[in-house]
């Protein structure tokens, strides 16, 4: 539903640069790492080239769509667990941090407009920095404290979270009543704050977030947002007749996403309780988006088929986030759960090839929105990230335990302030000032990855 929403903070639009007729496509080798690494790096690179905004006092905020700059470092994120390649790690860090906010909540005085799925991919963001041991900054909040910011906001009324007044619980698509979206409760609202609460648990192994995990779970069953019958995972429901608890019925738009938030916190709850009620909801989950988006009339690639045929995605600029996403929440959950690597693995590699083999554009590999029969003309910042999201993805096959995500049994960082996101303040305070330290690390960066990539233009991915 994020495809279709008003939400957006748009200000400026990115450009798009020509296309020519010239047409080669990327050479990958699925069984081979470095040459995942090398479509993985040019991938990255190129994803990068659209991001300016740590030049600014105002790092991390992306013009075209606040919550992309979320999409953004998550894709950073998995990039280095990949690869551990920390080129950007320095932008994703100043990034990650100033967007949290004075309540350290990831609602910054600047957002307006904010929807709770805006605010949990921030919060997702934050929480995959701590599963990763990503280093937390040396002042200010930690990266836990800022997913307990968004997870204590989004059970709040006071911060238009968790609302019983409609459909007897879940959470609103946007924030405030003057949004078009207020009135509606979605799937990526939802299953983003259940993946958010399971995960938090994970890594904290404290009971309070998985009881809100639950609960959002069996509100999700109860009102059809998830069919748990069928497996199907609907985009939304509203106040109205037809449904139970004074809901409508479900919209069935069908979108990847909306599929992945669910599939991946059943896998976070099953990781922390060993329950094989949440082993059996996951494989069903997982069964459905299979069957659904991973179609043999695409070659088995993924495709968010509902906006893809028609080239919404582009026109809209959220839809090619989707399947990026979603992949990035398969690859973890082959490493949390292992027993389940061998139904994901398959799947991310026929994708990581039509991914590949759909960069024909400009004679650069630039790549579209699509990733079967071939480039579509689509470029854009969004296609970029998911493009990098596939190539860390399909990393999966190479990576060891050792590469598991951490929780704070297994030598994660618990440091927090568990009062995020409810902390008293008067008016909206300042953050601490970007320092020309943190604009010339940016800069020195920028030179950095462009001089260590010159010799890999050929290999050109992806581009802006």
């Amino acid at each position: 539903m994020r495809f279709l929403g008003a939400g957006h903070i748009a200000i400026v639009a990115l450009h798009i640069l020509p296309f020519t007729s010239h047409v080669y496509a990327l050479n990958l080798d699925i069984n081979n790492e470095e040459s995942i690494k090398d479509a993985g790096s040019t991938a990255a690179y190129n994803m990068m080239t659209w991001y300016k905004e740590n030049g600014t006092d105002n790092p991390g905020f992306i013009s075209r769509s606040w919550w992309t700059g979320a999409a953004l470092f998550l894709a950073c994120l998995n990039y280095w667990h990949a690869t551990n390649d920390t080129t950007y790690n320095e932008e994703v860090s100043i990034g990650m941090q100033h967007q949290g906010g004075a309540g350290g909540d990831y609602i910054p005085s600047w957002a307006i407009g904010v929807g709770n799925d805006d605010q949990m991919f921030w919060g997702l963001a934050a929480i995959t920095a701590a599963e990763y041991n990503f280093p937390n900054r040396p002042t200010g909040d930690t990266w836990l404290t800022l997913a307990q910011g968004v997870f204590n906001s989004q059970i709040s009324p006071d911060g238009r979270g968790w609302d019983t007044t409609v459909c007897g619980g879940g959470l609103r698509w946007q924030k405030e009543n003057w949004q078009s979206g207020y009135t509606m409760k979605n799937a990526v609202s939802n299953g983003g704050f259940f993946m958010l609460a399971a995960r938090i648990a994970w890594f904290t192994q404290k009971e309070k977030y998985a009881t809100w995990a639950e609960k959002v779970w069996d509100w999700s069953t109860s009102v059809n947002l998830v069919n748990d019958k069928t497996w199907a995972v609907a985009d939304s429901v509203s106040k109205g007749t037809g449904g139970p608890n004074g809901c409508s019925l479900p919209d069935h738009t069908r979108w990847t996403y909306n599929y992945g938030t669910y599939l991946s916190g059943a896998a976070y709850m099953y990781a922390y309780t060993n329950d094989t009620k949440w082993l059996n909801i996951t494989n069903n989950l997982m069964d459905s988006l299979f069957t659904t988006f991973f179609l043999p009339e695409h070659g088995g690639v993924i495709t968010d088929w509902r906006c893809e045929a028609v080239g919404q995605c582009y026109k809209d600029a959220n839809g090619p986030l989707f399947k990026g996403l979603t992949v990035s929440w398969l690859a973890d959950i082959a490493l949390i759960i292992p027993s389940l690597a061998e139904k994901i693995i398959p799947r991310l590699e026929v994708s990581a090839e039509g991914a590949a083999n759909s960069c024909t554009g400009d004679g650069k590999n630039l790549c579209g929105n699509r990733w079967y029969g071939g480039y579509d003309g689509q470029n854009q910042m969004e296609n970029a990230i998911s493009g990098s999201q596939m190539m860390s993805a399909v990393m999966v096959k190479f990576l060891g335990t050792s590469s598991k995500p951490v929780s704070t049994v297994t030598g994660g960082n618990g440091t927090s302030d568990p009062s995020a996101g409810t902390r008293e303040s008067e008016g909206p305070a300042p953050l601490a000032p970007i320092t020309t330290a943190d604009k010339a690390g940016a800069g020195i960066l920028a030179v950095v990855f462009v001089a260590s990539t010159i010799g890999g233009m050929v290999f050109m991915f992806f581009g802006s």
